[in-house]
């Protein structure tokens, strides 16, 4: 054995124990492998996604390594209620956002939802090839600081949901949240739920107690992903938009708690078992 094989070895053991024993550098390794990983199988079958540009169907591969990854870091999803969903016709789906391994929760979904185009802002756009590869499976880009043009961007998707079965995904609290309780909505989403004239889905996350950026703490996890029942916006206007939004508020909010202190009872179990 070489000296630089040697440098390399001892390294390589140095490394292992500072991830094994510092939950702040097993915090970052975890990260730093998900976005890897998750980069080079959303980049990778570009060329492919160019014969179909804005296919949803692009990110059925990325999807599958997404779940792949996921649970090599140990954060693993139970998908409940899919007899709730129904491929038939197009609608607006929303889910709470907690943090960046949402790509996880949207990666269960994607195969399942229907034909999902997600909403994100148009910073993603930028990042390349990730970006590249984003549009390609149809993301829709949006400018947050210009609400005008976002809007009418997202209206122009209302006549997919109608013309093309499409599923649009919404994260309504519009930036992540920790705690107990979800972040007010924004109205966006709502707006073209009620302009599609079609249906909402509700879709509930667990909180993620296996995670806390602010510990710097990236555990293994159990999580519920839970596809609540339809709730149809027809012969809806504007003006119920105040109503429904809290309606859809209180019924993801009490999801939440609920499905949160069953994934912390099953994480408890497993420490302990």
């Amino acid at each position: 054995m070489t000296a630089i094989d040697s440098e390399l070895l001892g390294l390589a053991f140095m490394a292992f124990f500072i991830i094994t024993f510092s939950s702040t550098a097993r915090y970052y390794f975890k990260f730093v492998c998900f976005f890897v990983l998750s980069m080079v199988c959303a980049v990778g079958p570009i060329p492919f996604m160019l014969l179909r540009p804005r296919d949803h169907r692009n990110a059925l591969f990325p999807a599958f390594c997404c779940r792949k990854f996921g649970k090599m870091l140990g954060a693993t999803f139970e998908v409940r209620g899919i007899e709730n969903i129904d491929q038939k016709h197009g609608g607006v789906v929303l889910m709470n956002h907690q943090s960046a391994l949402d790509l996880i929760v949207l990666a269960y979904l994607w195969p399942i939802i229907g034909r999902a185009t997600v909403v994100a802002k148009r910073e993603v756009l930028y990042l390349f090839p990730f970006g590249t590869a984003s549009w390609l499976w149809g993301t829709l880009f949006i400018d947050r600081k210009n609400q005008k043009e976002a809007k009418t961007t997202i209206n122009k998707e209302t006549k997919a949901i109608n013309e093309k079965q499409a599923k649009i995904l919404f994260f309504p609290e519009g930036t992540r949240g920790h705690g107990d309780s979800l972040l007010p909505f924004k109205k966006g989403s709502f707006h073209v739920a009620i302009e599609s004239q079609g249906f909402i889905q509700p879709v509930v996350i667990s909180k993620y107690h296996f995670l806390n950026s602010k510990a710097k703490v990236f555990n293994r996890g159990q999580n519920i992903i839970k596809i609540l029942p339809e709730i149809s916006c027809a012969g809806l206007t504007k003006e119920d938009i105040p109503a429904l939004m809290d309606r859809v508020y209180k019924l993801m909010q009490a999801e939440y708690e609920t499905l949160s202190d069953e994934s912390l009872a099953i994480n408890n179990l497993s420490k302990s078992l």
